[in-house]
């Protein structure tokens, strides 16, 4: 695993990110960078054609104006059950610029960008969605930023007017309650994104299970930069995000930065407990002074139904957090690499363990 060397210059913990445009006044040395491009693809047969020759039509152009020195297309196949894999594999034999990676099984859309993140090689990688509705186009903006000081270039989207009322509404709340329990997150940005070398580093350092790399990533601190860009329409096949798995997402952004649910706990058992005393003092001012009195179901029922409901969601949440923990005490792989195209993995940024020609490697 390559090491992080700690005798370069010290992050830059920058509160918040600066236009691509304001970067271009500041003078940079850096040489032409070597371009690495991650596209974890789950059941993306349909759409792979368009984007290989899109991707590899912009890393062709970039290359060919002085841009980039050289680029390459890293598509990470998430555990596919369709024809993604054998579809890379024929692109990767027609397009020296397009590589594969596959992984062993479905690990997820945050642990197949990870093992791209990771093991692609160059200068700088930029993660990017295989259906096309985040602009390849905008990569050259984040190309310009990096060399202008930039070790972080976010895609923003520029606008919401394509997202229905309830993923609109749902999206901005998250952002607003993410940002009132402490989380840095960039708004309305996703995982479109330019990293140069040293923060992948950096990032490889962080060894947590539970992934949110759009909350992880700002975490890194260093220089960054926003660049936006029109969302478009999926290109061909369908979303692979349901609302299941936007609500686990969602989830785990809060629990993975946050201890505010936890300290809400304490402080609504608080609020319970006050309540209780209340109820219990006036439950012996109707015996003792109204004797005649007899106490009606609800100040019996109520209160019961109250606390078991506020006991279980309060059970819940601390659940989440213990299970965080045996997640990440069991210190298993976050991914595992069963092989990749070309089958030289010294094309890859992989650690050194090669058990075959068809090369497993995990982190």
């Amino acid at each position: 695993m390559p090491i992080v060397d700690r005798g370069h210059e010290p992050m830059m913990d920058i509160p918040t990110s600066v236009s691509a445009e304001s970067l271009h006044a500041v003078p940079s040395a850096r040489a032409l960078p070597v371009l690495s491009i991650v596209v974890p693809c789950y059941n993306e047969a349909e759409v792979l054609p368009e984007t290989v020759r899109r991707l590899s039509t912009l890393v062709d152009e970039m290359t060919a104006h002085g841009q980039i020195a050289a680029g390459c297309i890293y598509f990470v196949d998430d555990g596919s059950h369709d024809r993604t894999w054998e579809s890379i594999a024929e692109f990767a034999a027609e397009h020296r610029t397009v590589h594969g990676i596959r992984l062993s099984r479905n690990y997820g859309h945050q642990g197949a960008l990870l093992a791209g993140l990771l093991s692609a090689p160059g200068d700088i990688v930029v993660s990017i969605d295989s259906d096309l509705q985040d602009d390849p186009a905008a990569i050259e903006k984040m190309v310009a930023a990096y060399s202008a000081g930039a070790d972080v270039v976010y895609g923003i989207r520029r606008d919401r007017r394509k997202d229905s009322f309830f993923k609109r509404t749902t999206a901005q709340g998250y952002y607003a309650l993410l940002r009132a329990m402490g989380v840095r997150l960039v708004s309305n940005h996703a995982d479109y994104r330019l990293l140069s070398r040293r923060v992948i580093e950096v990032l490889r350092t962080y060894r947590e299970t539970n992934l949110f790399l759009r909350g992880l990533i700002p975490q890194l601190g260093f220089r960054s930069a926003l660049v936006s860009y029109d969302r478009g329409e999926r290109f061909a096949g369908t979303s692979k995000y349901p609302l299941s798995k936007m609500l686990s997402l969602a989830i785990e952004g809060i629990t993975s930065f946050s201890d505010v649910p936890l300290r809400a706990i304490t402080l609504l058992g608080l609020v319970i407990s006050m309540v209780s005393f209340g109820l219990g003092v006036w439950g012996l001012w109707v015996r003792f002074m109204n004797p005649a009195a007899v106490p009606g179901w609800a100040s019996t029922v109520v209160p019961l139904y109250m606390l078991g409901g506020v006991q279980l969601l309060c059970m819940g949440m601390i659940g989440q957090y213990i299970a965080k923990i045996y997640a990440e005490t069991k210190s298993r792989p976050r991914y595992v690499i069963e092989r990749v195209l070309p089958e030289d993995p010294s094309q890859l940024n992989l650690p050194p363990v090669q058990l075959s020609t068809r090369t497993s490697q995990f982190d």
